[in-house]
């Protein structure tokens, strides 16, 4: 569904024909000179590692790049260092170059003090070429998809939807967080939905998440309260450039974060923070354009047929790459009946109950709703799993079953596992996965994902201490 691109005020001004490090200098033009860039590289699960640099130096980011170990994608959700990736210290631990992300340089208007931002994407020093891009980076996993989708003269127009909760604080190391509670005075913690009371007992965080969002360029839309106490839901615009839509949606997980902790409170990701309540999701909308620019789902019976072959090449690949979907040990508590949350692989017009769904809407708009996403997952692998998909629906001509009409929590279909280990399974051994992610990374990502689910596994739950002792 292509709408008008989200003007970047940092990058507006910039003569198109400017080297790639002039960014900088037309930023502290704008902005004044940072104390510090934060260099900002997602990790496999999204999680932001990088470096605090004086704003003295920050050029010699655009000129020299950033120097970070290659082993950064093989750390583990808390940092860890997993041996049995193989990238470590076997390795020697060598250094890749992180170079900026064009357009992702914005203020921190969170900050205490003057700051600047960057996202980096990782490349590996190459004998060669000088460099090459990193195998292991998600970024480029992303991009592999879209060249394959430019050879057929498809390009994506995307948009993310992400639900979060505002949290107090944890009471001490250990304790569990609470959802805040809008003063409503309408009764205990309840379901809520689309209250505008709810919006208004947090009108100053929000009011300040979307300023944040104007100053830093990000494309936000609409401020939802969701379908639980404190859940919030912030929607991004239509982007033409795939790979921009997947960094808008990781930098305003950070805005998000960043202005919660500014008001006093948490901004939480997690999938399931709470059994009674409803889990957080990351929805993705994706239409395909022609050269021209023009929707090719709303090319009549053509446009028709790419959408069918589209969501039926979804269904198909939906159980190989549900873990990139549903990457942590948390999220698969998420998919269970009656959450708004999928738990069949189906698909369906205007039903918010399948997985894949076709919103209601003009020819123009006619998108595919991907609806499994956990709120934490990340952006790009999350896209390349949808883009792969679709690719090998349109290029097999795969037609899907007939679309679920009414409650697809109660209609026959195939289940999507609730498990982390079968998901793990699943995803190590498709033959999908390794021609659409490349056998290498399919290989390293599912050796993290076990040694996670390992992780959680050695723990004693706390009602087994209740139960037994």
């Amino acid at each position: 569904m292509p709408l008008p691109e989200a003007v970047n005020p940092v990058t507006a001004t910039e003569p198109e024909n400017d080297p790639l490090h002039d960014e900088f200098g037309a930023y502290v033009a704008a902005h004044g000179a940072p104390e510090i860039v934060e260099v900002l590289l997602p990790d496999t699960h999204g999680v932001l590692r990088g470096k605090w640099i004086p704003g003295g130096a920050g050029a010699k980011i655009w000129g020299d790049g950033v120097a970070i170990p290659l082993s950064i994608f093989g750390l583990d959700i808390w940092g860890r260092e997993v041996e049995e990736t193989g990238v470590h210290i076997e390795t020697g631990d060598r250094d890749g170059i992180c170079r900026p992300v064009p357009g992702t340089l914005k203020p921190v208007p969170w900050s205490p003090r003057p700051a600047a931002q960057v996202m980096l994407s990782m490349y590996e020093p190459n004998a060669l070429s000088g460099e090459i891009p990193w195998e292991l980076d998600p970024r480029h996993r992303l991009a592999m998809q879209l060249e394959r989708l430019a050879a057929r003269g498809l390009y994506p127009c995307v948009a993310f939807e992400l639900e979060f909760y505002l949290l107090k604080p944890a009471p001490g190391p250990g304790g569990v967080p609470e959802p805040v509670f809008p003063a409503s005075g309408n009764g205990p913690a309840r379901q809520n939905m689309y209250s505008m009371s709810d919006l208004d007992a947090y009108a100053g965080l929000l009011h300040d998440i979307r300023e944040a969002a104007r100053i830093q360029g990000l494309p936000a839309d609409t401020v939802i309260s969701e379908a639980a106490p404190g859940q919030y839901e912030v929607n991004l615009y239509h982007r033409t450039d795939a790979l921009a839509a997947a960094d808008d949606a990781i930098l305003l997980r950070r805005l998000i974060d960043g202005v919660a902790r500014k008001h006093g409170v948490r901004a939480s990701f997690m999938p399931k923070p709470f059994l009674d309540f409803a889990g957080s999701g990351m929805h993705v909308h994706v239409s395909l354009t022609d050269r021209d620019g023009h929707n090719a789902f709303g090319a009549g019976e053509a446009g028709d047929r790419l959408l069918r072959h589209g969501a039926a090449g979804l269904l198909a690949t939906m159980a190989d790459t549900a873990l990139l979907y549903v990457p942590s040990y948390n999220g698969f508590r998420r998919l269970v009946p009656g959450s708004y949350a999928p738990t069949s692989v189906s698909w369906g017009y205007d039903n918010r109950a399948v997985a894949v769904r076709v919103p209601n809407g003009p020819a123009k708009a006619r998108r595919l709703e991907h609806r499994i996403a956990g709120a934490d997952a990340h952006p790009h692998l999350v896209l390349a799993a949808i883009l792969a998909g679709m690719l090998e629906g349109i290029e097999k001509e795969l037609e899907p079953p007939p679309p679920l009409t009414g409650n697809a929590y109660e209609q026959e279909a195939p289940r999507l596992s609730y498990d982390m280990g079968e998901a793990i399974a699943a995803f190590a051994r498709s033959d999908f996965v390794a021609r659409a992610f490349g056998a290498e990374y399919q290989r390293v990502f599912a050796i993290m994902k076990q040694a996670e689910l390992a992780a959680f596994e050695r723990r004693i739950n706390p009602l087994e201490y209740e139960t037994y002792l």
